[in-house]
């Protein structure tokens, strides 16, 4: 992989959900081959002098609203031990991009300082300037609101250029392409077309948010090779929403 390649965007913000960390053979919610790829394309980034922030959910290891849903856990509790699970990703993401080389710096939503700074605007964009990888954990530290929203927000209040939004789909489609054969994907749209179609981009509050304040969505699948250098180099990969 070569860093001769210009960038896009000068400072993204990753989310990334808990799933993509999963190993659905052994049920490791931890893949170390998973998180060293990682860790290596965003090594690549940072070394082509992009600014990133990361965002990643928890649902490897619990998510509030299917706990909710399948054992009678209350969706407060739930929802706090999905913030915890973020963490958990958060700290090993941390660790691969530290054994990287990549100087990384952890900040949670909610106040755990023997493992994590808390989350402080300028300390963010301090980091960032200083060619820190930041990690937000935790979510917004509230129930009821997503990593969806988290990475709407803090894209928002760091000012990036873009959300990249890995999943396990190469992009937004007419249908699930899952369960239709026939289903095409969408190489860009706009906010308005992706909400009248029910689209499922992100949950509604962090689309409005985004719709709001005018902030692009990039929508990819991390199983494709190079995907995240592709992304930040504008080539054509994935859906974008602006």
């Amino acid at each position: 992989m070569s860093t001769s390649q210009k960038p896009k965007y000068s400072r993204i913000v990753l989310k990334i959900s808990g799933e993509a960390l999963k190993n659905y053979q052994t049920g490791d919610p931890l893949d170390p081959a998973i998180l060293k790829n990682l860790a290596d394309q965003l090594k690549l980034l940072h070394e082509m002098g992009v600014q990133v922030c990361l965002v990643c959910g928890g649902g490897n290891i619990f998510r509030g609203l299917a706990g909710a849903r399948n054992n009678g856990t209350d969706r407060t509790t739930g929802d706090n031990m999905g913030m915890l699970a973020t963490t958990i990703n958060a700290l090993a993401i941390m660790d691969c991009l530290e054994k990287n080389g990549i100087d990384v710096r952890v900040q949670s939503a909610i106040s755990m300082d023997k493992v994590a700074e808390p989350f402080i605007l300028r300390r963010a964009l301090r980091h960032l300037e200083k060619g820190r990888i930041v990690i937000f954990a935790a979510g917004t530290g509230n129930p009821f609101c997503t990593t969806d929203y988290a990475a709407a927000l803090r894209a928002n209040e760091v000012h990036a250029d873009i959300i990249f939004k890995a999943t396990k789909v190469d992009g937004i489609y007419t249908a699930d392409p899952m369960k239709d054969p026939n289903a095409v994907r969408y190489e860009k749209i706009s906010y308005d077309e992706a909400l009248m179609k029910r689209l499922g981009v992100m949950d509604s509050t962090a689309f409005a948010l985004c719709q709001e304040n005018r902030m692009p969505i990039l929508v990819f699948s991390m199983a494709e090779k190079d995907a995240i250098r592709k992304a930040i180099c504008g080539e054509s990969i994935g859906t974008l929403v602006s």
